[in-house]
């Protein structure tokens, strides 16, 4: 049995079983879409970031590294995928069509693709996409005009996804609920001399257990002096008598992810890292109070970093006060869609959400941070995480 043969096998039996949504939210999110696309002169949209193609249809699978594209006009959706997707396809995605091609073999992506492109004198692209690929754009530009093509595509969406439903609010209201389990299983695993292998176990075992299916970034868990380096894990590394352990976790829920940070000290907390909590907990409490309709991004941005800038020269700060969040796919559970940081002139609006990712670290010693996922609401920032906010001594 082929791949043809066995998407139609399975669709008697599955088809659209494994939908994360009902059908009525993709109709309501693909009715806003293709609103804006006619106010953008736009016949076409032509998406490959997995979490677009998600937010539109529902496809989702584990393997997002293989080449897949959904092409959006204001009467069809055409969902391309490769022929070890087609289950995936089938049982998860509500669409007009499935266009499938041997994974082996790319070539066979273009006939059918620009075939279905071509009626379409205005096709919008998201330039800079996750999965984008550049044969296959230099291919179709070459058969159907270049002058079709759009680099506004991934902006028009942007715009959208960043607004977050009902039902995608709920997704990670139960996404906050689960991290919560899988903190709190990590910190209580924290004493000296067990390794950050065994604390962010801990963590992974109770999320995967309280129902997270697999998360877009793995529990990070990191101690002591490695706790000061940005972007490094666990690596069976023992904990050290009165060290801080920095954790972030983010569970998947219907592939929406609400990250929280925690920081525990296996013993007793110094008077610095106390100072540090109290920072990160003012710059919160700053955030708050800014992320509020028609404030900016940078407005919030300059407002936090005057809290910071008496400490600005000494300890790191990313640059990046929050970022939104909703579904999203290995390798990273960042939306993509909105940085809360100085430069950007987006205004907030009701139901975006953001995690701020509030870690300040003193090079070479350690690192403190703690953070909540926030919803913004028409008088500021509302947690929908649960963190308490403590530098807990365990």
């Amino acid at each position: 049995m082929d791949h043809l043969a066995y998407r139609h096998v399975l669709a008697e039996h599955l088809a659209g079983s494994e939908l994360p949504f009902p059908p009525a939210e993709f109709a309501t999110r693909r009715e806003r879409v293709r609103r804006a696309m006619g106010a953008a002169g736009l016949e076409a949209l032509l998406l490959t970031d997995p979490a677009d193609l998600f937010y539109l249809t529902g496809y989702h699978t584990f393997e997002v590294s293989v080449y897949a594209c959904l092409v959006v006009t204001p009467e069809r959706l055409v969902l391309q995928v490769p022929s070890i997707e087609t289950g995936p396809a089938v049982v998860t995605a509500t669409v007009d069509e499935i266009l499938g091609y041997r994974w082996e073999n790319l070539e066979e992506v273009i006939d059918p693709l620009a075939e279905t492109l071509a009626p379409c004198r205005t096709i919008g692209l998201d330039a800079f996409g996750a999965g984008l690929r550049f044969g296959v754009i230099r291919e179709l530009r070459s058969r159907l005009g270049a002058g079709r093509f759009r680099d506004d595509g991934g902006a028009l969406l942007d715009a959208i996804r960043i607004v977050k439903t009902p039902a995608e609010l709920d997704c990670l209201r139960e996404s906050a609920r689960l991290t919560a389990v899988g903190l709190d299983a990590a910190v209580a695993a924290i004493q000296p001399g067990v390794t950050d292998n065994e604390v962010a176990a801990e963590g992974a075992r109770a999320l995967l257990a309280a129902g997270s299916e697999f998360m877009s970034l793995q529990p990070i868990v990191t101690t002591g002096a490695r706790s000061s380096t940005i972007h490094v894990n666990h690596k069976r590394t023992l904990i050290g008598e009165d060290e801080p352990v920095f954790l972030e976790f983010g569970a998947a829920y219907q592939r929406y992810t609400a990250p929280m940070m925690r920081t525990a000290v296996a013993g007793r907390a110094s008077a610095e890292m106390q100072a540090v909590r109290d920072l990160c907990r003012a710059l919160y409490e700053t955030l708050l109070g800014e992320l509020r309709p028609g404030n900016t991004f940078d407005a919030a941005a300059r407002a936090a970093e005057a809290v910071l800038a008496p400490q600005a020269e000494r300890l790191f700060f990313s640059g990046v006060f929050g970022y939104a969040v909703g579904a999203q796919f290995p390798p990273s559970w960042v939306e993509g869609t909105g940085y809360i940081a100085r430069g950007q002139s987006r205004e907030f609006a009701e139901n975006m959400v953001f995690h701020l990712p509030l870690c300040l670290r003193l090079p070479g010693q350690w690192g403190i941070g703690l953070s909540d996922t926030v919803r913004v609401t028409p008088t500021g920032g509302e947690a929908l995480t649960h963190n308490d906010w403590q530098l807990r001594e365990v």
